[in-house]
């Protein structure tokens, strides 16, 4: 992309973002459909011009920079565009992957699923203790009432007694009623955290390859590096792009491109350790978090994975045509070598980029 053009694109982006001046569409007294729809446009171009799916983390994200509602995702775009540096799916996801507001909201909604635990924890405690208080009084006033029927078999009082009588039955079915409902109440309280649960893990599995989706990587991420810290050990991230993935759907489809995807999600479950922790992240990358290995480490745990799957010959079982020589290139950060540990991340990030930029089938460290 010549100067110029780029130029033009980080004027496009510069003028996307928020200003305390009257939108151009308002001066010229367009109405708010209008620039929905002009808006709506310009996101379908842009799909269009980098090949990009129109998945929803896709559509908010293009939208925030075409929009102007997010100042600094409009001008990573526009610096992206200026650089001539290729704007793909990987990148997308590295910079949602990147973009605080994106964090703040996972952490957020992990929040309220860990409030709506613990209160469903707390109301079935709560519901557990009602039930054990009703059941405790329902069998003091029952042998209250069997000592009254006792006296309205003796004639003693008997119209006194025949009315307490009356009240204290009406008090014991009421009782057992609560009781019941106590006992539905907490029955229903856990069959609730069970399903939540349920709901928690399915979300965090990604269902093509079985591994680890992103979600959990995010959640696992915080808590290993908390953890490495704490015990001053080591530990490292490394995020895998399977190179050349689009012309494997291109020659042989994406149902097979899908099986090649389970493939190696399976060798690198195989061969890292019980330690490690392998997610896919998303599209064709892998993430791995690596606790108690430097830099250095990782690298050679990473790359012998890498030599191993580029070792082998895969072939497409549905046409009998072979894949060829599947290979990915990596990245290798040190997550507790830096105070920031999201750091890390963009630093594994572009050392994936430069493995890209320098050939392919290779692993590098940021």
């Amino acid at each position: 992309m010549g100067l110029s053009r780029g130029a033009a694109m980080f004027d496009l982006f510069r003028r996307s973002e928020p200003t305390d001046e009257p939108p151009a569409s308002a001066a010229a007294g367009l109405s708010a459909d209008t620039a929905r729809r002009e808006l709506l446009e310009r996101i379908a171009d842009f799909l269009s011009r980098y090949d990009l799916i129109a998945s929803p983390g896709n559509l908010a994200l293009i939208a925030s920079a075409l929009s102007g509602s997010n100042a600094e995702v409009a001008r990573a775009f526009a610096e992206r565009q200026v650089a001539a540096a290729p704007i793909d799916q990987r990148w997308l996801d590295t910079l949602d992957r990147l973009n605080p507001a994106s964090e703040r909201h996972t952490a957020e909604l992990e929040q309220l699923v860990e409030k709506l635990d613990d209160a469903l924890m707390r109301f079935g405690q709560s519901a557990r203790f009602a039930q054990s208080e009703t059941h405790d009084h329902r069998g003091a006033i029952g042998a209250q009432v069997n000592a009254l029927a006792a006296c309205a078999a003796d004639g003693a009082g008997e119209a006194d007694t025949a009315r307490l009588l009356c009240l204290s039955q009406a008090m014991l079915e009421r009782l057992a009623a609560i009781e019941q409902a106590m006992q539905r109440s907490r029955l229903e309280t856990e069959e609730l955290r069970r399903s939540l649960a349920e709901a928690r893990l399915e979300a965090d599995i990604d269902h093509l390859t079985g591994l680890p989706n992103r979600r959990a990587f995010e959640r696992r991420f915080a808590m290993a590096a908390t953890a490495a810290r704490q015990r001053g050990e080591p530990l490292s991230v490394a995020f895998c792009d399977v190179d050349h993935f689009k012309l494997i759907n291109d020659r042989h489809g994406h149902e097979a491109g899908d099986r090649v995807l389970r493939i190696i999600a399976a060798g690198l479950g195989e061969q890292a350790s019980e330690r490690c922790f392998v997610a896919r992240h998303g599209g064709e990358e892998f993430v791995l978090l690596l606790p108690g290995y430097d830099k250095l480490c990782a690298l050679e745990k990473v790359d012998a994975m890498r030599r191993q799957l580029a070792a082998r010959n895969l072939i497409n079982r549905a046409s009998g045509k072979p894949f060829g020589r599947i290979t990915f290139s990596g990245g290798v950060a040190e997550v507790t070598e830096a105070e920031d540990d999201r750091s890390a991340l963009a630093r594994a990030d572009a050392a994936l980029y430069r493995a890209k930029q320098q050939g392919r089938n290779r692993i590098m460290v940021g």
